[in-house]
């Protein structure tokens, strides 16, 4: 009853934030305080929340060797998928041909400081720097950045050391599993501050921007988001039929994660209640403490896919064509560029712009997508935590541990019909069936 009603509350405060911004623009703008501070509310969670749970679930796992075939199988899964999304996003870019006839819009109200700050980022956004930005110099410093990444490599060693002490390492992992119950409930308590963010996050949206940026940018935005709509329908379904869980139970289960990130346009705001309710949908914490974290540095599907429509969206822009071969030399570019950047502020515009300088290609791409940059992460976002929630049933699936007891349990709270897919006895014959693969 209280999902319910918080999902009500999201709702109607998304209809508010449209109504207020456009009837209200001046008034809408100042409510963008709002959506910052929930937002920082739920950004003094991640880094206990994911420290607690990533330490817990590896050193409760007890097997390294066990933990590395994890990470080798993880690590394949996200690559496979990531690919699937580039191919996608090239060929909607290709099909809508979205930045043809924009060239009026080159005169955008987009500051030049901004796109000259954003290019000079994504400069040294090379990979020896990518490399080097995976360890950090403390733990501290990778806690008060957000730097999920750092925060899972750090995490990952300590719980090994862990393991290794043996039993006198105990009382840490005590602690921690007490943190890790203490930051859920506080998860709960955040999360009813969240229709007051997102009603800030959408008025200020459509008050800075007006309800008509739908209209001039509107090929960009109908092609991404059937783009996306494609890949989750496709792509995610197809992987969830493969490993036999019904992906309409899971889309169900999630629903209320996913539309807090599609409102707020931000992984972290739901990545704590979407990591709960993968332990409740029958995943095993040691799975989703350690693949969540992860994909949301290696498994942005829908920030690849929207990378790979940009890329031919500029250049379209600008009247160069690429042949094919050269799109697929960019498209290998971007499998590499878009690792690690999850936790910068318009990432996907740093990766972009960085990717089109390495080519020679105008940036006018980056100015023009930045003004509709919140509209286009919102949806691209939203996809990013579907996937992940994908993600770690299909490793659970893959190392025998999904619980589909407890995911009955959970459909059945949720009242959704269960058919054969939910069943036990398939587990067996999709075991065969996958290590086949």
């Amino acid at each position: 009853m209280k999902n319910s009603k918080l999902t009500i509350a999201i709702f109607v405060s998304l209809f508010l934030g449209i109504i207020v911004g456009w009837a209200f623009p001046e008034i809408a703008i100042k409510t963008h305080v709002l959506a910052e501070i929930f937002l920082r509310m739920v950004k003094m969670i991640i880094a206990p929340l994911l420290f607690a749970t990533l330490v817990v679930g590896i050193a409760g796992h007890g097997d390294i060797k066990g933990l590395g075939r994890l990470g080798i199988k993880t690590i394949a899964y996200f690559e496979v998928v990531t690919t699937l999304a580039l191919i996608i996003g090239l060929g909607f870019a290709n099909l809508f041909k979205p930045g043809e006839g924009m060239t009026n819009l080159a005169s955008s109200s987009v500051a030049i400081t901004d796109i000259t700050t954003i290019t000079a980022t994504a400069h040294n956004n090379t990979f020896s720097d990518m490399f080097l930005s995976l360890f950090p110099t403390s733990i501290f410093q990778a806690m008060c950045d957000g730097n999920l990444l750092q925060i899972v490599v750090f995490s990952l060693f300590f719980a090994i050391a862990i393991c290794t002490v043996g039993k006198k390492a105990q009382p840490v992992i005590d602690i921690l599993s007490s943190i890790t119950n203490i930051m859920f409930r506080f998860t709960e308590y955040v999360m009813y501050f969240a229709p007051i963010g997102i009603f800030g996050a959408i008025a200020y949206t459509v008050g800075t921007n007006g309800i008509d940026i739908l209209m001039n940018y509107g090929k960009i935005i109908i092609a991404l988001y059937i783009a996306l709509a494609v890949f989750v329908v496709i792509v995610l379904l197809l992987v969830c039929k493969i490993v036999k869980i019904s992906f309409r139970g899971l889309i169900k289960a999630i629903q209320e994660p996913a539309l807090l990130t599609f409102t707020t346009a931000s992984s972290e705001a739901a990545l704590p209640k979407a990591m709960s309710i993968m332990e409740k949908f029958g995943v095993p914490k040691s799975i989703v403490g350690f693949v969540m974290p992860t994909g949301y540095t290696f498994n942005l599907d829908g920030s690849t896919l929207y990378l790979a429509m940009a890329v031919l969206f500029s250049t379209q822009l600008v009247g160069i064509h690429l042949t094919i071969e050269q799109q697929l030399v960019i498209m290998f570019a971007l499998m590499l560029t878009s690792k690690g950047v999850a936790g910068v502020p318009r990432a996907s515009l740093i990766v972009l712009a960085g990717t089109l300088t390495s080519f020679n290609i105008p940036v006018l791409g980056v100015a023009i997508l930045l003004g509709i940059d919140q509209i286009l992460d919102m949806g691209r976002t939203a996809v990013n935590l579907i996937g992940n929630c994908v993600a770690t049933v299909v490793i659970a699936r893959w190392e025998n541990v999904f619980d589909y007891n407890k995911m009955n349990e959970f459909l059945k709270r949720k009242k959704i019909k269960i058919n054969t897919l939910g069943k036990i006895n398939n587990e067996v014959s999709f075991n065969k069936d996958f290590n086949n693969i």
